[in-house]
């Protein structure tokens, strides 16, 4: 869950699908409570949530980049989340697949398959 704070600012290697959605789990709960403590302090502006929000976002980034490694797509691949709809959709298939086998050309497996 914390392996991609560990890692902050890595964009090279691979990242499995376990260390993604504990990564995603962790992200969303911390996002909800710190709505909830801007909401009990009155902070209209959502100061907390976009200091954890800017906290979050290069290692958010970066697990996303190592996963796409995972399945031997391009970091690149990560801008498609720019697009409207059809991005997201795009990234949350890619983020759902199965790790390659094996060594590929961003690093060994993760998982130690051969």
């Amino acid at each position: 869950m914390f392996e991609p704070l560990k890692k902050y600012a890595q964009f090279s290697g691979r990242s499995r699908r376990k260390e993604y959605w504990l990564y995603t789990l962790f992200y969303v709960v911390i996002t909800f409570l710190t709505f909830y403590v801007d909401a009990v302090m009155g902070e209209g502006e959502g100061v907390l949530s976009l200091l954890l929000w800017l906290l979050l976002l290069v290692p958010g980034v970066a697990v996303i980049v190592r996963r796409l490694h995972d399945i031997d797509r391009s970091g690149w691949w990560s801008l498609i989340l720019v697009i409207p709809l059809i991005g997201p959709i795009v990234i949350l298939v890619f983020m759902c697949l199965d790790g390659t086998s094996g060594n590929n050309r961003f690093g060994p497996d993760p998982k130690g398959r051969q």
